[in-house]
C-alpha cells in the first residue's frame, strides 16, 4: 500500500468534497456522493473539481488504497459533521479480524455475503478487498444516505457490491447467504407491532434492535453457514437477555464469542465482542472463546489466530 498516494489522494478528494460542500450548501456527506458521481461521469462546471480529478485517475489507486483513502477522509468527516454511533463504521482493527475469521471458516472459493445494518459500507469494502475469496456480496440498510455513500464509493473504488434499502428487522425476500455478517445497532426498535413477529420480543417494553436482528439474521443462513455479529459485550447478561438466550437455546448454537478492548470504544459501556452463530442441528462444537487486550501487541494476535485455526480444524465437517 504506498501512503503517499493515500496522502495525496485524501488531499484532493477533501479539497473537492469542501468545493462542493460550500457550492451546493449542503453536509459533507452529500457532497462526497457528489464528488463520487462527478469522478465516474467527469460531469461538472467547478474547474478546481476537474482539475483535482484528472490528479486521483493519474495516481492510478489500487482497491485497498482506494478504501483507505476514504476511512481517512471519513474520519476527519466525524471530527466536524460526527454522524451517531451507529452510523459510524466499523473500526478496521476489527474489519480485519472479522476478514480472518471468515476466511478461516469458509474454506470455499465462493462465497455470498449479507452485511445487515451495512451503513456506509466500509466494512463490505473491508471483505471485497482482503477476503482471497470470490465474493457475492449484498449489504442492506434503511438510511438512505448511508446507502447511497456506500454505492458510490464501492463503484469508484471498483468493487462488485450489491446494495438493497431496507428495514432488516422486517422480513425480506433474500436469499439464504454463507455468512451474515452485522456491526449490530445497539438501542430500542420503534415498532413493537414488527418486534412481536420475533421470538426475543419484549411484552414489557420496545425490544432491542440488535436481539431483532440477531434473530432475523439467522434466517438468512444456510445450513452450515456462519452469522457473525459485532454485539455488546454484556449482551448474554444485559435486560432483555433472558428473551435472547431462550431463543438462542432454541434457535442457534454459540460457536465463538471473541471479546475487544475497551480502548477500541469511545466509552467502556459501548464495548462490543464479537459473536459467531451457527444454526441449530448441526454437530455441536466447544464453543471458541477468547479475550483479546492489545490488537496493537503483534504477538498476541499472532496467538489469537494460532489458537482460532487449531479450534476451527476441529470444527470442520
Amino acid at each position: 500500500m504506498d501512503f503517499e498516494k493515500i496522502e495525496q489522494a485524501y488531499t484532493y478528494l477533501l479539497e473537492n468534497v469542501q468545493v462542493i460542500q460550500s457550492d451546493l450548501a449542503t453536509n459533507f456527506y452529500d457532497a462526497l456522493v457528489e464528488q463520487n458521481s462527478i469522478y465516474l461521469d467527469g460531469e461538472t462546471e467547478l474547474e478546481q473539481v476537474k482539475e483535482n480529478n484528472q490528479a486521483l485517475k493519474r495516481l492510478a489507486l489500487r482497491k485497498e488504497e482506494w478504501l483507505k483513502t476514504y476511512q481517512f477522509l471519513l474520519m476527519k468527516a466525524g471530527q466536524t459533521e460526527p454522524l451517531q454511533a451507529n452510523h459510524q463504521f466499523t473500526p478496521d482493527a476489527i474489519a480485519l479480524l472479522l476478514v480472518f475469521i471468515v476466511e478461516e471458516l469458509l474454506k470455499e472459493e465462493e462465497i455470498t455475503i449479507l452485511e445487515m445494518g451495512s451503513g456506509m459500507g466500509i466494512l463490505g469494502a473491508t471483505f471485497l478487498t482482503s477476503l482471497d475469496k470470490k465474493v457475492d456480496y449484498l449489504g442492506m440498510e434503511v438510511d438512505d444516505l448511508l446507502i447511497d455513500l456506500a454505492a458510490s464509493m464501492a463503484d469508484v473504488i471498483g468493487l462488485q457490491a450489491g446494495f438493497v434499502q431496507g428495514d432488516a428487522v422486517r422480513p425480506q425476500m433474500l436469499k439464504e447467504s454463507d455468512v451474515v455478517i452485522s456491526d449490530l445497532p445497539v438501542g430500542y426498535y420503534p415498532d413493537d407491532a414488527v418486534a412481536l413477529r420475533h421470538q426475543v420480543a419484549s411484552s414489557q417494553e420496545h425490544t432491542y434492535a440488535h436481539h431483532l436482528l440477531m434473530e432475523q439474521g439467522l434466517k438468512y443462513l444456510k445450513s452450515d453457514g456462519y452469522a457473525i455479529f459485532l454485539a455488546p459485550s454484556d449482551l448474554l447478561t444485559s435486560p432483555q437477555s433472558d428473551l435472547l438466550k431462550g431463543w438462542l437455546k432454541e434457535e442457534a448454537q454459540l460457536a465463538a464469542m471473541i471479546t475487544l478492548p475497551e480502548n477500541l470504544f469511545s466509552q467502556d459501556s459501548n464495548s462490543k465482542a464479537i459473536f459467531v452463530l451457527q444454526k441449530k442441528g448441526l454437530k455441536a462444537v466447544e464453543p471458541f472463546v477468547y479475550p483479546l487486550n492489545n490488537l496493537r501487541d503483534s504477538q498476541e494476535l499472532v496467538d489469537f489466530k494460532e489458537n482460532f485455526q487449531n479450534w476451527s480444524k476441529g470444527t470442520e465437517i
